[in-house]
């Protein structure tokens, strides 16, 4: 076991927030919507439900709200997860192995505010498991989609879609033979993601949802990176109808958007900065942020303040490269 502290400094508007360690979180799984009865109430099937040779289950972690996908290809028996989240790892892999599958990716929709990725955790468990985000992303990762790439998971095809907007990287997988939309932030059941940090740009985002989302046919399902209000999933055809921001003109959603004055995600600084590494780095360590002084906005320049990174790196192997992703990014 390795120990120590590294100084990195950090844009002026993080030396408000309060960085500390995740806890851990509990979930629970959903049953993946798979139809509705003819009173409109939800038809779920709580194991890994069948398309033809592919399965798809849905996973929740309670604490962001965050929806994790499995897809999965029973004849190859490969497997991808969208946007894992670290704390809900051993639930991950013990599903995967129950189930029979092995991980050929882990996909990040986006650089992710609200909860740490488990994509290089679960590289732990799969030897050959890769991350993968989007070209744009600024984050270390196996494999960096462009628009329109296509994944291949066994018989899966993925479409990488850039929807740059609440982040620079946002990427939308679409799962065309099954109609499904896996949009990370940049739709959320009538909402969208914010705008207000991390490259948000409302411009952008409004572009990117009518452009490579609203362009698909009204019956594809979407299914969001998060969802705060017990919605399981939407449509193409309900967001364009009935999504109260995006529905608006464009330049009505910029104002709306630049002006929500919302709070800032608890676990921003520690989510952002660790998910920008450890897409890459499978390390296991724990990551402790606190400022170098008492009021870190006393000890700051024009742009950046200070911080101190201690570290506990319980794989010494894994140290160097470690330190050395953290010396790219500051």
């Amino acid at each position: 076991m390795s120990t120590g502290t590294v100084i990195v400094k950090l844009p002026r508007h993080f030396a408000n927030f309060r960085f500390y360690k995740a806890k851990q979180a509990h979930s629970r799984a959903l049953g993946v919507i798979v139809g509705r009865n003819s009173n409109g109430s939800a038809i779920q099937d709580h194991s890994a439900r069948t398309f033809s040779v592919c399965s798809v289950a849905k996973l929740f972690e309670h604490k962001s709200c965050t929806y994790t996908y499995l897809l999965a290809c029973n004849r190859t028996k490969e497997a991808a997860l969208i946007d894992p989240v670290i704390e809900m790892v051993p639930r991950d892999v013990k599903l995967l192995h129950q189930l029979g599958y092995s991980l050929k990716y882990a996909l990040n929709t986006h650089v992710h505010a609200d909860h740490i990725t488990g994509s290089g955790k679960l590289k732990e468990h799969f030897s050959g498991a890769k991350s993968v985000l989007g070209i744009d992303s600024g984050a270390k990762a196996d494999i960096h989609v462009d628009h329109l790439q296509t994944l291949q998971i066994g018989d899966i095809t993925l479409e990488a879609r850039k929807t740059p907007g609440h982040t620079n990287g946002c990427m939308t997988y679409v799962w065309h033979s099954q109609k499904k939309v896996f949009c990370g932030d940049a739709i959320l059941i009538r909402g969208c993601g914010r705008t207000d940090f991390q490259q948000g740009d409302a411009d952008k985002l409004y572009s990117s949802v009518h452009t490579q989302i609203f362009t698909l046919p009204d019956e594809y399902s979407i299914f969001p990176a998060h969802d705060y209000t017990g919605q399981p999933w939407t449509t193409v055809g309900e967001e364009k109808m009935h999504n109260p921001r995006l529905t608006k003109e464009r330049a009505v959603f910029i104002d709306l958007m630049n002006n929500l004055n919302l709070p800032y995600p608890k676990q921003i600084g520690t989510s952002v900065y660790c998910d920008l590494v450890l897409c890459a780095c499978p390390s296991t360590f724990k990551v402790v942020l606190s400022p170098m002084f008492g009021n870190a906005e006393s000890y700051s320049d024009s742009k950046n303040v200070y911080f101190e990174i201690k570290y506990i790196i319980l794989n010494n192997k894994n140290l160097n490269k470690f330190l050395k992703n953290i010396a790219k990014l500051f």
